[in-house]
């Protein structure tokens, strides 16, 4: 009767811990920032700091984690061939929940190589307080300004 015991209540655990775990299959559609504000460093030429902000829209989405829009703040080091960034990007979901993102990229100015970055969850609201995730992004950075990400990860539930 104990093993019988044992055998259920690790099943009910590991059941509720694989509902409380998911992934993350987002495309977004970024258009081109609404803000955009660049400082010449003036140590070398094509040193430049920059912040941004702009929004976008999600083009495809898993429906266990549908995203729907999202805002980001990023801030920005051009050096020559080269930039870095960071920054938040916060996620309305469909059910309106939000979402909270950290981020970090690192890729040539040269729009035609693939861009990509790294990102967290950092918290959530509503049904997705507790929210851990992390995964990355590959994007494509546009002509006009715009770009357009293909992201995935992996998510928890915590308390």
């Amino acid at each position: 009767m104990r093993k019988l015991l044992l055998v259920v209540c690790s099943s009910l655990l590991f059941a509720s811990a694989a509902m409380a775990q998911g992934k993350i299959d987002t495309k977004w559609h970024c258009a081109k920032p609404a803000t955009e504000h660049k400082l010449n460093v003036g140590d070398v030429p094509d040193h430049t700091y920059s912040i941004i902000q702009g929004t976008c829209s999600a083009t495809a989405s898993d429906s266990g984690f549908a995203e729907k829009t999202g805002e980001y703040t990023e801030f920005e080091e051009t050096w020559k061939a080269s930039m870095t960034a960071h920054g938040r990007y916060n996620v309305t979901m469909d059910n309106g929940d939000k979402v909270y993102y950290t981020y970090e990229e690192s890729r040539p100015t040269d729009i035609t190589k693939p861009a990509s970055n790294k990102w967290k969850i950092v918290s959530g609201t509503g049904k997705l307080k507790g929210v851990k995730a992390s995964g990355t992004c590959s994007g494509k950075l546009n002509a006009d300004g715009s770009a357009d990400w293909a992201c995935t990860g992996t998510y928890s539930m915590g308390k």
